[in-house]
């Protein structure tokens, strides 16, 4: 109780902050809706099936777009931890990438693709991308020096060393990158959404700015928060999960 109670305080000494700030008239409450009438509008759009919509939208695009970076993130991290002369050679081209806003590539996906779930999936590519990659790629370097003598001692093959002791040493760091890269994706997502797109949460509060439904625009900004806590924490718990029983000290 002690625990909920902590967690809960918070929230409800904001919602009585706000409260007394849209009524009080310091604020005007077209600007500040009260909580009570921003409630009553999530109702609303739920029943009418609005909230659901856009939800769903969202969730399908940051779910693939983020499969689609662990895949390539993986990809790209073996490929270039597989030879020195290949990560010098793709260490410039990919630490500029890295250096651009993924925002700032979007007046040119546009061009490129158009408004639709292509640019949203790239830009969330090229937002989450690259945590996995680092990761992983320093996961896959972590072989101490004992491993590699056991390896040999044990006359293993490229692809049994790769499977018994590489991968298992950068499973942690990967871990890592994963936790990290989807906070990434649902951020540029909705980032997308607000720029480039004609559905989707991001989407959404742009379009109760333009009808001056301040009220929706609060309803789409809490969604979008609670929905990425509830998304981290699952993640969280699932990735301390499959680290508990091989490596508690990263799973704690």
């Amino acid at each position: 109780m002690s625990r909920l109670f902590q967690l809960l305080l918070t929230p409800v000494l904001i919602v009585i902050y706000w409260q007394i700030l849209s009524s009080s008239g310091l604020i005007s409450p077209y600007l500040l809706p009260t909580p009570l009438k921003v409630w009553q509008a999530a109702i609303n759009m739920f029943e009418t099936g609005v909230l659901q919509k856009h939800i769903i939208v969202s969730l399908i695009r940051v779910l693939s777009g983020f499969a689609l970076s662990c895949l390539l993130g993986v990809i790209l991290a073996g490929f270039v931890s597989s030879s020195i002369w290949i990560e010098r050679l793709l260490s410039a081209p990919i630490t500029l990438l890295r250096m651009i806003p993924p925002l700032a590539m979007v007046p040119l996906l546009i061009l490129w693709l158009g408004i639709g779930n292509e640019t949203q999936l790239t830009i969330i590519i090229l937002a989450s991308i690259f945590p996995i990659f680092l990761n992983t790629r320093d996961g896959l370097k972590r072989v101490d020096a004992t491993q590699k003598e056991l390896a040999k001692s044990l006359n293993l093959s490229p692809i049994r060393y790769v499977f018994a002791i590489v991968i298992p040493n950068a499973i942690p760091s990967f871990v890592t990158g994963f936790r990290l890269a989807f906070g990434y994706s649902w951020r540029a997502l909705v980032g997308a959404e607000l720029i480039a797109a004609s559905s989707g949460l991001g989407y959404l509060i742009v379009d109760a700015q333009e009808m001056l439904r301040t009220d929706e625009v609060i309803v789409g900004i809490l969604t979008i928060g609670i929905l990425g806590w509830m998304l981290d924490s699952l993640i969280n718990i699932l990735s301390k999960k499959l680290l508990a029983h091989r490596f508690p000290e990263v799973a704690n």
